[in-house]
């Protein structure tokens, strides 16, 4: 059996699901493939990861039709305190006088369980998973993918969407710039006695940050500390209360008594960049195009700003009548999305290295320039509205419209 459409996404992570229910959103076809059994993500458990959603990201989400799914999770970011350990001197970012919060947290299993309902209702998606794609040949007329259950599919393009490891960017020989920073995050979610007020706190130490992160209801915060790599085994193999008693010393005390809700786990932190998104007949997005430090909390935000701009590309080439794999379309989409994207992580590894310098020097220079941009409005408003996702060549998805 050989199934057409319009697009062929492998990958049918966050980002990959969230692009093909926006193509379906304007009445596009897709065929999702991906290895993972889809159903253990209503599987119960809690594995303790969430995501800082910028503002223009849930714009996005409500406008392909999943707001109803989430809206009611998700924990609004009013406050952001960007500090340099537990010094006084600190960047406090304040939108609580404005009706779009800074961002919204979400539990990740939310956001999957979300877009994976949305894809199996879809009229236009279909999802082959776990499956495998045994065969994937690009040629001059358009794409086709043998699944290793016999399934042809054609479509005139394909989409990256596998992650970090995309074994479709590396058959295609795009080279990534990469490298490891050393440290491991420390991911878990926490129980604790005083209500956190909407506010996330970003605390740097020399070692690395440590994020508190608000979630639902107010007396519960996600965690990520960024520990050495050498150090990180050590860590997770303390007992509890000696772990809570060092998450405590971080974080001074000012939420109480605390309890863990979460497994405590811990991730590779790193940095890669592919030297270019698209190939012949082929988009990479997400993770598989560029993979950032969690410091400032946008690499979702980019897969999502990936997954915006590619449905505008092909929902107006296809007006337009134009083969959607040709390279004047793809290299529409790679203007737009690599310089944003490169912009965003060059900056995020900025603050990692500006930070991780270690001395009395070093923290004394940090705290300074975190207290001179308190003063200055203008840059303030800069950094608040990028917290948002609403700077740059925006997509119409990031602003709650379609294409």
């Amino acid at each position: 059996m050989t199934q057409h459409s319009d697009v062929i996404i492998i990958g049918g992570g966050l980002v990959g699901m969230a692009l093909a229910v926006a193509l379906d959103a304007h009445g596009m076809t897709s065929v999702v493939v991906d290895t993972a059994d889809l159903d253990t993500t209503f599987a119960p458990g809690f594995d303790g990861r969430a995501s800082a959603i910028s503002s223009a990201s849930v714009k996005m989400l409500q406008a392909i039709g999943i707001g109803d799914a989430i809206d009611s999770e998700g924990c609004p970011i009013r406050e952001i305190r960007v500090t340099d350990g537990l010094s006084p001197l600190h960047l406090h970012f304040d939108g609580r006088a404005e009706d779009t919060p800074l961002g919204v947290m979400f539990e990740n299993r939310v956001l999957r369980a979300a877009l994976i309902t949305a894809g199996r209702k879809a009229a236009n998606v279909t999802i082959h998973a776990p499956a495998r794609a045994t065969r994937i040949d690009r040629t001059e007329a358009g794409v086709e993918v043998t699944l290793h259950d016999g399934t042809e599919l054609r479509a005139p393009l394909v989409v990256a969407a596998e992650g970090r490891r995309s074994p479709l960017r590396d058959a295609a020989g795009i080279r990534i710039g990469k490298w490891q920073y050393g440290h491991r995050g420390i991911v878990t979610m926490i129980e604790h006695e005083a209500n956190h007020g909407n506010v996330a706190f970003e605390l740097f130490y020399p070692t690395g940050p440590f994020a508190i992160l608000p979630m639902n209801p107010g007396t519960r915060s996600g965690i990520v500390w960024s520990v050495p790599e050498s150090e990180a085994e050590g860590w997770l193999a303390l007992p509890k209360r000696a772990l809570a008693a060092e998450f405590d010393k971080r974080m001074g005390g000012f939420l109480g008594k605390f309890d863990f809700i979460a497994p405590v786990q811990t991730w590779p932190l790193g940095f890669h960049h592919a030297e270019r998104y698209v190939d012949h007949r082929l988009v990479l997005v997400g993770d598989s195009a560029h993979g950032i430090h969690p410091i400032a909390g946008q690499g979702f935000n980019l897969g999502l700003r990936d997954a915006a701009a590619l449905a505008e590309v092909l929902v107006e080439s296809a007006r337009l009548g134009l083969d959607l794999g040709s390279p004047v379309v793809l290299e529409r989409y790679q203007r737009w999305r690599r310089l944003d994207a490169a912009t965003v992580a060059g900056v995020g590894d900025l603050l990692v290295r500006l930070f991780g310098l270690p001395g009395k020097p070093a923290a004394a220079v940090r705290r300074l320039g975190l207290a001179a941009v308190e003063r200055l409005s203008p840059l303030k408003d800069f950094f608040m509205a990028e917290a948002r996702g609403q700077t740059g060549d925006l997509p119409k998805l990031l602003q709650g419209a379609l294409a």
